[in-house]
């Protein structure tokens, strides 16, 4: 599997538990005393960094910190989409569209040149 497949599956899966650390609560634990969603959140944020450091690590041997930031952005998009729609309820408009095509120019532009090794320090 190559170096990108590896960094996009494994930020995809490090997405899924950020989007339920960040915003999870609001559906789960909103009768709770705040410290307890934190407390909770952060739990679940632990899964996240440890896929998502690697993921960047992996990522970082073939593409450069922008071209890191953008896909990660692109995935947080394509992430929370479903599960603000079929997770939390919430209705789909098209201001995600226009706004997942304003990003999809944001990726245009960073991976325009293609991928390659980041400079050396």
């Amino acid at each position: 599997m190559g170096v990108v497949l590896i960094t996009v599956l494994m930020l995809i899966a490090s997405n899924v538990f950020m989007t339920f650390a960040w915003y999870g609560h609001l559906k789960d634990l909103k009768d709770k005393p705040w410290l307890i969603a934190a407390m909770v959140s952060w739990c679940i944020a632990l899964f996240e960094y440890l896929i998502q450091v690697p993921a960047n690590r992996i990522g970082s041997t073939l593409m450069t910190l922008p071209q890191l930031k953008i896909l990660q952005e692109i995935i947080t998009l394509c992430v929370f989409v479903p599960f603000m729609v079929v997770y939390m309820k919430q209705p789909l408009r098209w201001d995600f569209l226009w706004a997942g095509l304003c990003m999809l120019g944001a990726v245009y532009f960073i991976f325009r040149q293609g991928v390659t090794s980041p400079p050396a320090e």
